[in-house]
């Protein structure tokens, strides 16, 4: 099996002796750990380590892979430059993976940038966003110099392919490690998978981040996880829950199971600390043959589709609407108009659709993540099913955040409509709540708008800040208040 094994390490620059400078010692059970997983590693003999780290070059949309034929790194930044390395990068395995990704399919299901003809099991035909596009700095950071420290002390005799992580989607980073996975059998080698990240930073009071309730639980559902190689929840953790605990890891750790997928895994939790306030886990997957259980992401996307239309089955007229509206122009470049309802599935919308007039924002979701948001603040049309068929339109194909959406995202997509109430000059926000009221930021001719309970804005201040980056309002400009409620369909 040319993947030999793999590992979940994480990076704490003070497990250096020569940073730690004897605080390193309160983590000697890390430490103990990471010599046990050089010794493994040392035993496999790879050609090849592959190592995934939160601190090479990251892009929103694209998996960067370290370009030419070698790197040097050293952790000066770290007032140690004594700790140094000079890494020999396996150009034919990059080269293997850059071809896959640029082929696509029909091996790769990517669903956020598919669109068109689709191939085996509907797989894109779409080029997969992975390359060496884009180096901005090609030392090697701390979270692959870090691993390299321990593994070089017991073997040596290997080169190196690094890949940064991306902002794109938890199932997408599976989705690199299956490329990786590809590759590695299209070019026949032994290599070690080795994830890095840290866990939460947010462990303790007196820790250099703080304490959050969620970076505990984090900490411990992803020992859980990893530690019993049940890889298919990995896509059970919301963005917004691992961004308030603070981890680095998570997507790192999601590619790592993806260049696994469909090969059995016997996992071992060997550490977890969180001395400093930051979690640190170790884990080991020791691989063997083909495991056609082991397709987590085949599983995860038949559940998540059959969920998908299950919520569909139970959508109220308002959002019902707005999917029509949005398919019809997606599939058929079709617009509605209310007068164009009869005949239709919408030919009697309850009266309040019709006899209401209200500004209202459509919002669409996939895989959790925002994919489009447009409304209107006052009404602009004669009626709320009027203003509905407009804006689903809108944000789906005119929000300028993202591109348009394309007919095979459809079934994948979560949408609401919120009907808003004509808005109120509040003096203070004081008079706000995150909850109940949505905020208008106004500066001279510019203007921002946020809605009310949304995930991940948790505080008045925050709702009122990222109203105000919507706007472009610059902070300390001098700004005027108004709020709203909603009627939110969902």
């Amino acid at each position: 099996m040319p993947i030999l094994g793999a590992f979940m390490v994480p990076h704490p620059p003070i497990i250096l002796p020569e940073v730690g400078r004897g605080e390193e010692k309160k983590i000697s059970n890390v430490t103990a750990a990471y010599e046990t997983v050089a010794d493994v590693i040392a035993a496999l003999k790879p050609e090849t380590i592959v190592i995934s780290s939160p601190h090479s070059i990251m892009y929103a949309d694209y998996f960067h892979i370290s370009p030419g034929n070698s790197a040097q790194g050293d952790m000066g930044k770290f007032q140690a430059e004594e700790v140094s390395f000079d890494a020999e990068y396996d150009e034919e395995l990059v080269s293997a993976i850059c071809s896959i990704a640029e082929k696509g399919g029909p091996d790769f299901y990517n669903e956020d940038n598919a669109s068109g003809k689709e191939g085996q099991g509907g797989l894109s035909l779409h080029e997969f966003p992975a390359g060496t596009l884009g180096e901005r700095e090609p030392r090697l950071d701390h979270g692959t110099i870090i691993p390299l420290y321990f593994i070089c002390q017991k073997y040596t005799d290997f080169k190196l392919v690094r890949i940064g992580l991306s902002g794109l989607p938890l199932a997408v980073h599976y989705q690199m490690g299956q490329i990786i996975q590809k590759a590695v059998e299209e070019t026949g080698r032994r290599i070690v998978y080795v994830a890095s990240g840290d866990l939460s930073h947010k462990m303790k009071e007196d820790g250099p981040y703080g304490f959050v309730p969620e970076g505990p639980q984090y900490d411990e559902r992803i020992m859980d996880v990893c530690g019993k190689g049940e890889f298919k929840r990995l896509f059970e953790f919301d963005e917004n829950f691992c961004e308030k605990a603070a981890e680095c890891g998570h997507r790192s750790f999601v590619m790592m199971a993806g260049a696994l997928d469909g090969l059995s895994v016997k996992a071992n939790a060997l550490v977890h600390e969180a001395t400093f306030g930051v979690g640190y886990g170790i884990c080991s997957f020791e691989v063997g043959g083909p495991d056609e259980n082991r397709h987590f992401l085949d599983q995860w996307r038949k559940e998540k589709l059959s969920e998908l239309r299950r919520r569909q089955e139970d959508e109220d007229p308002y959002v019902q609407l707005a999917r029509f509206s949005l398919e019809s122009y997606v599939t058929a470049g079709k617009t509605f108009h209310v007068k164009d309802l009869k005949g239709t599935d919408f030919e009697n919308l309850p009266e309040e659709m019709l006899k209401q007039s209200a500004g209202a924002f459509v919002s669409i979701h996939k895989n959790g993540a925002l994919r489009g948001c447009i409304g209107t603040i006052l009404p602009t049309c004669d009626c709320v099913a009027e203003e509905i068929l407009q804006n689903a339109i809108s944000a789906g194909t005119n929000d300028p955040r993202f591109p348009m959406i394309t007919a095979d995202e459809l079934q994948w997509l979560e949408i609401s409509v919120d009907v808003l109430d004509k808005p109120e000059p509040i003096s203070s926000p004081d008079e706000l709540d995150v909850k109940r009221y949505g905020v208008i930021v106004t500066s001279g001719h510019k203007r921002g708008l946020l809605l009310p309970n949304l995930d991940g804005v948790d505080s008045v201040i925050q709702q009122i800040n990222i109203a105000c980056q919507k706007a472009g309002i610059p902070k300390g400009e001098e700004i005027s208040l108004e709020r709203f409620e909603v009627v939110r369909h969902l």
